[in-house]
């Protein structure tokens, strides 16, 4: 048994891996962008939109969503690659022939269209610093002049290096020092910007005295060696670093807010937890029994009355239900018993407590507050796996009430009660341990169509929120927390066979 365990946990860590690629390259298929942001064109007036484009890049680069999803092969790229984006920038910004043909005008079928004009700019921002080097020599000796411009002016962004663990609390002394040295480079970089209507002379004397010493001094950051390469190529994108930190059991922060992700999660769990455990005991407690008796009493009218209400139950969608005992039971006319959500709170008007806030009640009223409001979600969350399991549990005794060693109990001469309870519920509940090792994972991910119609402030809710926001650091920790929660569970479920049926041995 220790064998095969140890085994098993072996095997778990490239079925992780495995099943965390799939998540990622799904998320990362997902139409829209991250965050959203601002989509105006290089070169708008509009300060507004400008300001809003910055902080977006910016908030690509803090979550590395300026990188490749898997391979980064940047640092192959052309000086034709980068002055064919600078160009159609530029050309975006140049009048049509159609308006009385101005100096410098382009035919309307070739200028570029809104939609290039921001693949381009996110490209050119993507690109980073993998570019600059290009940038430099555009800058320097580009044949037109409001391309070299542009290029001058994409510098003070690309050329900016990152900070060190920025979001990490505990930074050390070194990390705090470069930080304050890159901080103070940028800052200087920033200022190397020209005029979009600069002059040659202009431009020559910003490019050679500001842009062309300061490459020079810095040119071995893009020295590349044939391992440096290979690090790129593998290391710098989005699923290296988010795998960098899951190591360290860093699931990241949040775009909303920029909390970690983990601490959110943490703050979630009890109440997800709470609903979950109290609906899964429900469930079993309820469940077998009804399913023994059901098995006992096969193809009688009672048995066949509970299967079909139970099957009614089952067909029955638990949002039309939550949303039904909302109507009915908690802002009904003349039915409001219970309250329309949340997780804790007052108490019914006829309940007498001197406590005015969650904060001045006993232990006892916080647990009776906590069992009122979750009533309606628990009952919702129930009903549905009473009836499947109640139906494992009946097939899994009929399965075994039959069988020899059965026969041989009751001729023994052992009661009955004894029989069903040593005997047949024992070996019968195969298909029901089963169920229990998927269920793990549902205590901590939550139900997301119960708590957000209850809105219950658990894992569900904060997994549908943060789908709708496109917060892909805490859809991938909660998704990742679930999966090794499934794993753990099916080991459970292998190891409870042995426990329950001592004809099955793993050794």
């Amino acid at each position: 048994m220790t064998t095969y365990i140890i085994k098993r946990i072996l095997l778990m860590i490239p079925t992780l891996f495995f099943i965390s690629c799939i998540i990622f390259f799904v998320l990362n298929l997902a139409p829209g962008r991250p965050g959203g942001g601002a989509v105006s064109a290089e070169g708008t007036q509009d300060s507004t939109s400008a300001e809003a484009r910055e902080s977006y890049r910016i908030f690509k680069e803090q979550f590395n969503f300026d990188k490749p999803a898997f391979f980064n092969t940047r640092y192959a790229l052309t000086r034709g690659e980068v002055e064919g984006l600078l160009v159609t920038l530029a050309d975006f910004n140049k009048p049509t022939c159609e308006d009385g043909k101005p100096e410098g005008c382009i035919p309307a079928d070739q200028k570029p269209t809104s939609g290039s004009i921001i693949e381009a700019q996110d490209t050119v921002e993507d690109w980073g610093e993998y570019i600059v080097p290009h940038l430099i020599a555009i800058a320097r000796d580009g044949d037109r002049l409001d391309v070299r411009i542009i290029a001058v002016n994409r510098l003070t962004v690309n050329a900016k290096q990152r900070l060190i663990n920025e979001y990490n609390k505990k930074q050390s002394p070194e990390d705090r020092k470069r930080n304050q040295e890159i901080s103070a480079e940028n800052e200087l970089l920033g200022s190397y910007r020209v005029a979009v209507d600069a002059s040659k002379e202009d431009v020559d004397k910003v490019v050679n005295e500001k842009w062309v010493p300061w490459f020079e001094t810095n040119a071995e950051r893009w020295n590349w060696t044939f391992g440096d390469k290979m690090g790129i190529l593998f290391g710098d994108t989005r699923f290296a670093k988010y795998w960098s930190n899951l190591i360290k059991l860093d699931f990241g922060v949040s775009h909303v807010d920029k909390r970690p992700v983990l601490e959110k999660i943490k703050e979630r769990v009890p109440y997800t937890l709470t609903l979950n455990f109290l609906a899964v005991f429900l469930a079993y407690l309820l469940s077998i029994p009804l399913g023994v008796w059901s098995a006992y009493r096969q193809n009688s009218l009672a048995d066949k009355i509970v299967t079909v209400a139970l099957f009614m139950l089952y067909s029955l969608p638990s949002f039309f239900i939550g949303v039904l005992l909302l109507e009915a039971f908690a802002v009904g006319d003349p039915f409001a018993w219970f309250p329309t959500g949340e997780f804790v709170g007052k108490f019914p008007d006829w309940f007498q407590t001197d406590a005015a806030n969650t904060d001045q009640m006993t232990t006892l009223e916080y647990m009776l507050s906590v069992g009122y409001h979750l009533t309606l979600p628990v009952f919702c969350m129930t009903y549905g796996a009473l009836a499947s399991l109640s139906r494992y549990a009946r097939s899994g005794i009929l399965d075994v009430i039959r069988a020899d060693y059965i026969r041989t109990a009751r001729a023994k001469g052992l009661s009955e009660p004894m029989v069903v309870i040593k005997h047949a519920v024992r070996n019968g509940m195969i298909p029901v341990l089963t169920l229990l090792g998927t269920m793990l994972p549902a205590l901590i991910g939550g139900s997301v169509v119960i708590e957000y119609v209850f809105n219950i402030p658990g894992m569900g809710l904060f997994m549908f929120e943060s789908i709708f926001a496109r917060d892909y650091n805490a859809i991938m920790g909660v998704l990742l927390i679930s999966t090794v929660l499934t794993l753990i569970g099916l080991l459970i479920s292998d190891i409870s066979y042995a426990v329950v049926d001592p004809r099955i041995s793993f050794d």
